[in-house]
Formats: structure tokens, sequence, C-alpha cells
């Protein structure tokens, strides 16, 4: 994996090796981002953020240390892990604190009208999301979050391609009910 490749050799230079030299950094810029997007849309608040994209990191050295071989893809590799993530933090709140911070970040002041709307449908499609089962969640925010095709999401979460269709139909009806009902759409 030429992510974790070796950066530094012995016996090159005489210099001492840094613990920062040895292996790269298994996630770049990009993928940092969408794994944070990804926790972010699972319910993650901002302040584990940055504890969910280092589990991730840790998760993908523990693969290579492991021996295994690395994902073919690993972006879609840590945004599927990252939603893995998403759900057990899920899991383990109660819905109501996570609503409760969701509202509490609605009240800061807006820019602009505009953004006022787009909170209130932001808002709206967190409190849909939230409602959703969570192997429906999970196809939502990979496919139209984290952007990973059909058949990506069908192999990384090992179902059928249907399956996945099927998922995504009825969340997105879902999904669109609740939006309406809210008024919101």
């Amino acid at each position: 994996m030429a992510v974790l490749r070796r950066k530094a050799r012995r016996g090159q230079g005489g210099g001492a090796v840094r613990d920062a030299d040895v292996l790269d950094d298994p996630l770049d810029a990009a993928q940092e981002r969408r794994v944070r997007a990804v926790l972010a849309l699972g319910g993650v608040p901002q302040a584990d953020l940055p504890d969910g994209v280092q589990q991730v990191r840790l998760r993908l050295l523990e693969r290579a240390a492991g021996g295994h071989e690395a994902p073919r893809d690993v972006s879609a590799w840590a945004a599927v892990v990252a939603s893995n993530l998403a759900m057990d933090w899920h899991r383990a709140r109660k819905r109501q604190e996570r609503l409760g911070e969701r509202l509490a970040a609605l009240r800061q002041p807006v820019a602009h009208p505009s953004g006022e709307e787009t909170s209130l449908l932001s808002l709206a499609v967190a409190r849909g999301l939230d409602e959703l089962p969570d192997i429906l969640r999970q196809v939502v925010v990979l496919r139209f979050f984290a952007d990973l095709p059909v058949r990506g999401i069908a192999e990384e979460l090992g179902v059928p391609e249907g399956t996945v269709k099927s998922r995504l139909h009825t969340a997105v009806r879902a999904l669109r009910a609740r939006l309406h009902e809210d008024e919101v759409v």
C-alpha cells in the first residue's frame, strides 16, 4: 500500500529515524474531510469528530499491521468505517441529546435569510435521518453524503446491489414523507 510505505531506510545518511517519518498518514486531506462528513451526518457531535477520524486511521493502520491486504478503494473503505462508527455512537446516545445539540446550533445568528431556510431544511433532514432505522440511515449517508455508488456500497456492506437499492428507495420515500409532513418542501 503506497500510503503506508516506509519513508525512512536504515543506513541512509546515517541519521536517526524519527517516529513521525516512519509511516505516512493513511488518510489524505480529502479522505479525512469525507470521513468527518460521514461522521457528522451520522449524528456524531463536532467535539467528537477528531476522535472518530483517529479511529478510522487506527483501523486502517491495524489492518495494515495485521498483514491484511490494503482496501481497493481506501476512500470508500474509510467512509464505510466512519459510517459504522457513527452508527455505534448513535446507538449509545439518546436521541433527545442529539436533537438538543442541533437546536442549539440553529439558534446561532444567521448571516442572511436564505441561510435560515437552509438551516431549517438541514434540521428537518437531520430529524428525518434520526428517525430512520440504522440500516436505512447508513445507505443514505453512504450514497448521498459520502457519494459512494450503489455497487461500492453493496461491496463494502457485503449485501446485494438490489438490497442497497431497496433500502435507498425505502429511506428516500420515508424522508420525503417526513419533509412533506413538516411542510418543509
